[in-house]
Parts: C-alpha cells; sequence; structure tokens
C-alpha cells in the first residue's frame, strides 16, 4: 500500500474512453492523485487492454490504481487495490486475495453501514453520495450531514462521492471533509487539466 495514501485526496472515477491516453496524463499533472476504472457495461477483455494502458500512465505518475468491484482482476494485473461496494465481494475477500498492502475501499450510504464498515480491514471508504448523481442511477443522495459523521468518527479516510465540484470542495472543506471522488466534473471538462487543477486549487485554498 501507498504509506501516504491518507494523504491522498482526490479521487478520479471513470470509465473507458477513446482519449484514455492524453485525458489520464492531463488530470494526473493537474493535481488528481488516486484513480479508480469503474467500467459498468464493456466487456472484460476491453477492460482489461484500458487498465493495462491506465496502470502504466498511473505508475508513471507514482498513483495508486485501483479496480472497482473485481479484486480478480486487480490481482491479474497487478493493480495497487480495489474498491467494493456493499453488493460485492467482501473486504475481506480482497483482503485474502490481494495482501495486507493493497489498497481496499468500501462504498457506504448510511450510518450503519458506515458503523459495520469502520470493523472492516479496508484502507478507505467512501460516503454518499451526498447528492444524487446519474453515476449512481437510482440511488436518493444521503445528504451531507451523513458524510460529516462519517468523518468525524472514521480512523480511516473517508472520501466524499457525489456531484463534486470545486465549489463544493469549498464549502465542504471547512466543516471537516478532506477527501472527494470525482467523475463528471472531470470526464466531462472540455480542459481536463484545467478542471482538476480548479479541485485542487479548492483543497488548498486558505
Amino acid at each position: 500500500m501507498f504509506d501516504d495514501f491518507a494523504r491522498r485526496n482526490l479521487y478520479l472515477c471513470t470509465g473507458l474512453r477513446d482519449d484514455m491516453a492524453t485525458f489520464l496524463p492531463s488530470v494526473l499533472r493537474g493535481g488528481v492523485d488516486i484513480v479508480q476504472l469503474r467500467e459498468k457495461i464493456s466487456p472484460p477483455h476491453e477492460q482489461v487492454d484500458a487498465a493495462r494502458e491506465m496502470q502504466a500512465i498511473c505508475r508513471d505518475f507514482g498513483v495508486p490504481f485501483i479496480i472497482n468491484d473485481s479484486p480478480e482482476l486487480a490481482f491479474d494485473l497487478g493493480a495497487d487495490g480495489v474498491h467494493v461496494g456493499q453488493d460485492d465481494v467482501s473486504v475481506a475477500r480482497c483482503r485474502q486475495l490481494l495482501g495486507p498492502h493493497a489498497v481496499v475501499g468500501l462504498s457506504t450510504h448510511s450510518d450503519p453501514e458506515f458503523d459495520l464498515a469502520m470493523t472492516m480491514a479496508a484502507t478507505y471508504l467512501s460516503a454518499g453520495p451526498i447528492e444524487a448523481t446519474p453515476t449512481k442511477p437510482g440511488r436518493a443522495g444521503t445528504g451531507e450531514a451523513f458524510a460529516l459523521g462519517a468523518a468525524a468518527r472514521s480512523p480511516q479516510p473517508v472520501f466524499v462521492t457525489g456531484g463534486v465540484t470545486p465549489q463544493r470542495i469549498e464549502e465542504l472543506r471547512p466543516r471537516g471533509l478532506s477527501h472527494f471522488v470525482v467523475v463528471r466534473y472531470l470526464t466531462e471538462a472540455a480542459d481536463p487539466f484545467a478542471a482538476a487543477s480548479a479541485l485542487r486549487a479548492a483543497l488548498h485554498d486558505d
């Protein structure tokens, strides 16, 4: 595991892209310091090819590369870790397959889920989405209070998900939230480098 993982706080979650070879370096130069491949549609062989390309880029930048849902794929690729949801394979299984030093993340959407998650061997937890988002169709927003409470009592880093923008970071950071997962603000940006830079600036705007 990356020894400085808890100090990494700008987390890109992206699906497959035709322009990955230029998009990913752009956002990494802009300040993204964790990357996850989350692909729900494309067949496995396409994900493998994309994951290899992304992993090589992330390694050039010294950034953790994480696979969504599949510890088996993470193991086969030698990825840095895996992120799983409440209905996916267990954290214990991820640890069994990937070992004690891998990054293992777990999504939570309620206080009971979060309380249980803190007893597991996860590297980090996510809380949200704090507002409804098309990247999580059918899931209602949890609201800010859940994420604030989770971060206040967790020994692990708590990443906020759902509608993250520089403005939202500026609102939430003074209230105790410091780790953020970003999807659309980066994946839909006309200028990915500028978008990542704006997020990074919001994280350090003192």
